[in-house]
């Protein structure tokens, strides 16, 4: 028994051994950076953005596989499920660490106990926009008309427990308003209606609407941080506006499966920091609108902590679900 008890030992102390020579090698290969939605889009371009500045300074290539469905949930469920060795990470959102796991009918994963939080990278405001035609030059008086026409007006979203969608139900629960929802199949389907004042009322990513609002087929009404973004410093924030505590964004933020020993993960996170700091990357950023953040793996715990208690009582008081 002495002797089966010193092998196991043995056999434990080579593996421990061996897994942390493996950690303190890493990257030995190419990482894989899983990005859970199609190609072009926004989180896909600060990804391949980030990726290539974390391979520089990592030494091994980071490459982008686009796993897109489920609004982001099959990607992330498969990089939940993968070895957690670094080799295979997450790039999530607010979609797949908050909204979807509050929403869908089967949970595919568990956001908080089936990842190992890396950073977050950077925070892109919304933006509240309307038609020019809508007889309302700011937040205060979209209120008095909206109001004063219960029932009457509608807002576009990119489709049903998507983020815009939410951001319109935390308005109209805060506001104490009634916006009807017409949901699209993507943001750009719902731009051009709103554009062609089919439907008038639209909360949308900053970077996808700033072309029109520059060019004055929308109007900007207040960005959904809470500063102002540095590309439309004139437009003021939806607490300077009039209601105070209201926030949305978009976020993007590195995820390594469970389990992913912690110097891997401290790897990881001071590659994408250094990446973040170059100034290429935070020009491009600040094209999007995009605020960096640059966290430390405890507090996009914390974050993802935090959003999901945001947002679960307003999926609950919508009876917002998804299969």
């Amino acid at each position: 028994m002495k002797f089966l008890k010193s092998i196991l030992a043995a056999g434990l102390m080579t593996g421990l051994f061996a897994a942390s020579s493996a950690s303190a090698q890493f990257p030995e290969r190419t990482i894989t950076l899983v990005v859970p939605f199609a190609a072009g889009g926004s989180t896909d371009v600060v990804a391949r953005v980030i990726a290539e500045r974390m391979s520089a300074d990592l030494g091994q290539q980071v490459i982008i596989q686009n796993v897109a469905g489920a609004g982001g949930s099959l990607g992330a469920a498969n990089v939940s499920r993968a070895e957690p060795d670094g080799y295979t990470i997450l790039m999530g959102t607010v979609a797949t660490h908050a909204l979807n796991p509050l929403m869908l009918k089967a949970k595919p994963y568990d956001a908080e106990k089936d990842f190992a939080p890396v950073s977050l990278l950077v925070v892109v405001p919304n933006v509240l926009v309307v038609n020019p035609q809508l007889p309302a030059k700011n937040v205060a008086e979209l209120l008095a008309l909206l109001k004063a026409n219960p029932d009457k007006y509608s807002y576009a979203s990119s489709g049903n427990g998507t983020p815009l969608h939410l951001s319109g139900l935390l308005f109209n629960s805060m506001a104490n308003v009634n916006m009807q929802h017409v949901p699209y199949k993507g943001a750009g389907p719902a731009l051009n209606d709103v554009i062609g004042n089919q439907v008038p009322i639209m909360f949308d990513n900053l970077p996808s609407s700033s072309g029109h609002i520059k060019a004055g087929t929308l109007r900007a009404l207040a960005v959904t941080t809470s500063q102002r973004a540095p590309s439309f410093p004139d437009v003021p924030t939806m607490a300077e506006a009039g209601i105070p505590g209201y926030e949305t964004y978009t976020w993007n933020a590195l995820f390594a499966p469970k389990g992913t020993p912690k110097p891997v993960v401290d790897r990881l996170n001071a590659a994408a920091k250094a990446a973040l700091a170059t100034p290429a990357v935070a020009d491009r950023m600040k094209e999007f609108s995009a605020s960096i953040v640059a966290s430390s793996p405890e507090q996009l715990g914390d974050h993802v902590k935090a959003e999901l208690a945001k947002w679960a009582p307003i999926v609950k008081s919508a009876n917002v679900t998804m299969d």
